[in-house]
């Protein structure tokens, strides 16, 4: 993705994309969310990630880091659900079919992020009534900064059904 700065920010989706709105090369951005230590601490208890790292803000403090550290698959949570919920795919996703995920920086409880969205791959399925659309998803922080990538594929109806 060529974006350089905050100034290039993507534009907010409006409604939910059918296969033909999402070519090669489009762009949006989702909404921001804080993370909460509310968050964090539901994610951590939940799913077992109860390393020092995780639960010990002294022990996160002697590795270096100035917070308390959010997992990946936290992050990588939050962002699936700030693209699900733009809105982008609203009528219109029909299946999450994989990616790949790349951590790139720490969060912190407190951190606010939103995802910069781009398609980088988008093609029609034998069947004509849906695509393949695979983005690149990159992560970002209150300042600006890639925290993680991501790049799912998911299969996108052409033509999305009619809403009521």
């Amino acid at each position: 993705m060529s974006v350089k700065s905050i100034s290039d920010r993507p534009a907010a989706i409006q409604h939910g994309m059918s296969f033909s709105e999402q070519a090669l090369g489009s762009r949006w951005r989702t909404p921001r969310r804080t993370i909460t230590e509310y968050d964090f601490m539901t994610f951590v208890t939940t799913f077992g990630f109860n390393e020092d790292l995780f639960m010990d803000a002294a022990a996160a403090a002697e590795m270096g880091f100035k917070g308390r550290v959010i997992p990946g698959a936290l992050t990588l949570s939050l962002a699936e659900g700030l693209v699900i919920g733009s809105g982008a795919l609203t009528g219109t996703g029909m299946a999450f079919l994989g990616g790949e995920m790349s951590v790139k920086g720490p969060v912190f409880v407190g951190d606010t992020l939103e995802v910069w969205v781009e398609v980088i791959a988008a093609r029609l399925t034998s069947s004509a009534e849906r695509g393949i659309v695979t983005t690149r998803n990159e992560v970002r922080n209150q300042d600006g900064q890639i925290v993680m990538t991501f790049t799912p594929s998911r299969m996108i109806k052409v033509n999305p059904s009619p809403r009521l």
